[in-house]
């Protein structure tokens, strides 16, 4: 039988552990923190990007926070928010593997949204959709084969990304067509799976004559795979 002692001390334990629980059961925190493993942002940039109010972004930040999962710096006038350590990000790619392998429901969101998109049918057929593993875009960028395509927005690209890769944010890429090569297959990368910037980009470099194709990982799955990442301007 446990002793009273034992007793406090796992309840302590496991209500350490449930804090986790709680600072993640919000999804615009989710949201937040997936946002901030591409990168720090203020809470401004951050609450325009989740369609949230500074106020609430702010309160939902606060509780990250305390839970120690983001960092906070004030940067002149502006704080600045950072994901806490890498471990926070390989936890948050493990937490969307556990929740794409246990919840049908999260392919069935997927699907339906590219399909009302009418994405899906024009990606397959052309082969777009069809996912570019990391490391095999690896032996394609160390053998010069492919030219790998950044449309995050240029401060996610400074703060880490694909080695070799080009940054054209998805909101340039039109006007910006005549840099990229039309000899050589495209490889567009964004977010992560569940970002749609790279489908719009396929779209487009499509449409254009271009050989293209989307990559669903993005630079956090990069790195949990054990690659490396450049940092720096584009």
């Amino acid at each position: 039988m446990a002793t009273p002692d034992h007793r406090r001390f796992k309840d302590s334990i496991y209500e350490q552990f449930a804090r986790l629980g709680k600072a993640l059961s919000a999804p615009k925190r989710l949201e937040l923190l997936d946002l901030l493993t591409q990168g720090p942002r203020t809470v401004e940039a951050l609450a325009e990007q989740a369609a949230l109010s500074i106020a609430n972004a702010s309160k939902h930040l606060q509780v990250l926070r305390a839970a120690r999962l983001v960092d906070a710096e004030k940067k002149g006038l502006y704080v600045e928010y950072r994901v806490a350590g890498e471990d926070v990000a390989r936890f948050f790619v493990a937490l969307r593997g556990l929740a794409e392998s246990r919840l049908a429901e999260v392919e069935q969101v997927s699907r339906t949204y590219l399909e009302q998109r009418g994405a899906l049918e024009r990606l397959l057929r052309s082969g777009g959709l069809e996912p570019v593993e990391g490391d095999e875009l690896l032996r394609r960028v160390r053998s010069g084969d492919v030219t790998v395509l950044d449309v995050r927005p240029v401060e996610e690209y400074r703060a880490a990304h694909v080695p070799g890769a080009i940054s054209i944010p998805i909101d340039q890429l039109r006007a910006r067509l005549k840099e990229l090569p039309k000899n050589r297959e495209i490889v567009a990368y964004c977010r992560g799976p569940y970002c749609v910037m790279a489908i719009e980009a396929v779209q487009l470099l499509q449409k254009k004559g271009f050989t293209a194709r989307r990559m669903e990982q993005g630079v956090v799955d990069w790195r949990a795979r054990g690659f490396r990442v450049e940092r720096g301007e584009p």
